[in-house]
């Protein structure tokens, strides 16, 4: 029952490095053509981040030079991608974060006292000190998306702690 699919397999595999090497004797050398012309991929592509007045490497023939240049206020900052921590997945979160994350749902699910939960006599107390959190939150998240967008710029509150006091 395995005997033919051996045999057959067998002489693919015999008649496999002829035909390999007929292909290889078909298709041209391609050594002094550029890389666009060749349409090969690249063999390297180089990122290069400028400061001041440098000047963008020269390329190779296979490889692609990729450069940027970087804001002078910048250069020595770290990049904003790392700037902000990135939030903390539960599992990896301590059990003291966790216990509290569940205290807090079982308040609002009990309908206990500043919980703004429709259930129970002291739920409805909640509703502002939630409120005024949210207000907040929403807040600090405007002003990191401020000092995003403008980095050196500087507030009223740090020109007035510059100024000599008497």
């Amino acid at each position: 029952m395995f005997r033919p699919f051996v045999l057959s397999a067998a002489a693919v595999l015999a008649l496999a490095p002829a035909a390999v090497s007929a292909q290889a004797d078909a298709q041209p050398e391609v050594q002094g053509a550029n890389q666009a012309e060749s349409g090969q991929p690249p063999q390297r592509i180089r990122q290069v981040t400028l400061t001041g007045e440098e000047r963008c490497p020269t390329a190779a023939a296979d490889e692609i030079v990729v450069c940027s240049r970087l804001d002078p206020n910048e250069q020595f900052r770290v990049p904003k991608e790392l700037r902000r921590p990135l939030e903390v997945p539960a599992q990896n979160q301590s059990w003291v974060n966790r216990a509290a994350t569940v205290d807090r749902v079982g308040r609002v699910a009990g309908g206990l006292p500043n919980t703004c939960s429709p259930i129970g006599a002291g739920g409805q107390t909640g509703c502002g000190i939630m409120a005024g959190q949210a207000w907040a939150a929403e807040r600090r998240q405007a002003q990191r998306e401020a000092e995003a967008i403008t980095p050196g710029t500087r507030t009223d509150i740090d020109i007035e702690d510059d100024e000599p006091r008497e």
